[in-house]
């Protein structure tokens, strides 16, 4: 995850009354409870997981999906999921717009995220991005040929892992450009003819007189300030998950064209969304 697009209309703070701090407590000690409860029985479970079965993960992954579907109704954020997560190997490009997506994008499949290398130090979403399989990528162009490999890895093991191809999040209205520099690992021979990409568009809709941008998380906002303002909304929106029709490398003449097509798919359900 990235916070580097910026747009200095960001929301005012926002300024809280006792019952939104009574919310922020409730809320806060139930979801804490799960989502670290659950990292502790994920890693118990790794440990035995781990030697037996190496990168492939066949428990552990229903755990993280079965404490993010849960932090999502503590919160009480309705998640809509619109058509099919596909099935066999291959890999999923969605558009970013906040932490949250990392639970709404995990409650509604078995994936493993692919991140900056930064992300695996912050306090709290680092620890369960690790725990949870991510794959960090370091900024370093004489790493390139290694991180491909780490990447054709994990797709050959099964893993469905999930790219962010704007590289930053937004403020939840608008889709950025897709940078085609990941989906190179794609055209790797070992997977080209037979791995498809699929993909993902998510929209978030405030709740009621709140900012249009409420959940969007961007430029210079702290996550702390962002997460308790989640936590103390009377009432949440929604967000909306639309699996779309998987696209198949093969047919694609390079990273760019693939690329391209990706974005123009979420681009466009994105726009009907926000509209609606």
């Amino acid at each position: 995850m990235s916070v580097t697009w910026d747009d200095a209309d960001v929301p005012p703070p926002r300024r809280f009354g006792p019952g939104d701090w009574l919310r922020v407590v409730l809320r806060g000690l139930c979801v804490g409870t799960l989502v670290f409860g659950g990292l502790a029985l994920l890693l118990l479970v790794r440990l035995v997981e781990r030697p037996f079965c190496g990168l492939h993960r066949p428990v552990t992954p229903f755990i993280t999906v079965a404490v993010c579907k849960g932090a999502l109704r503590l919160l009480g954020l309705p998640l809509h999921v619109k058509g099919s997560p596909m099935t066999g190997q291959g890999a999923i490009v969605a558009n970013h717009a906040s932490w949250l997506d990392i639970f709404v994008l995990n409650a509604s499949k078995r994936i493993y995220f692919v991140s900056k290398s930064e992300v695996a130090s912050w306090p709290g979403i680092g620890w369960l991005a690790r725990a949870t399989g991510t794959v960090f990528v370091v900024r370093d162009p004489r790493r390139a040929a290694e991180q491909t490999q780490t990447f054709q890895d994990r797709l050959l093991a099964g893993h469905k892992l999930l790219f962010f191809p704007e590289g930053t999040s937004t403020d939840g209205l608008r889709v950025l450009p897709f940078k085609p520099t990941l989906f190179q690992a794609f055209f790797a021979p070992e997977l080209r003819g037979t791995l498809k990409v699929q993909p993902v568009t998510v929209t978030y809709h405030a709740p009621d007189k709140a900012d249009a941008r409420f959940y969007g998380w961007w430029g210079d906002m702290e996550f702390a300030s962002h997460l308790l303002s989640t936590l103390a909304a009377p009432r949440q929106g929604r967000v909306e998950v639309v699996y779309h029709a998987p696209l198949k490398v093969s047919d694609f003449a390079d990273r760019k064209a693939l690329a391209a097509a990706a974005e123009e798919t979420v681009r466009g359900a994105h726009a009907l969304a926000v509209a609606g």
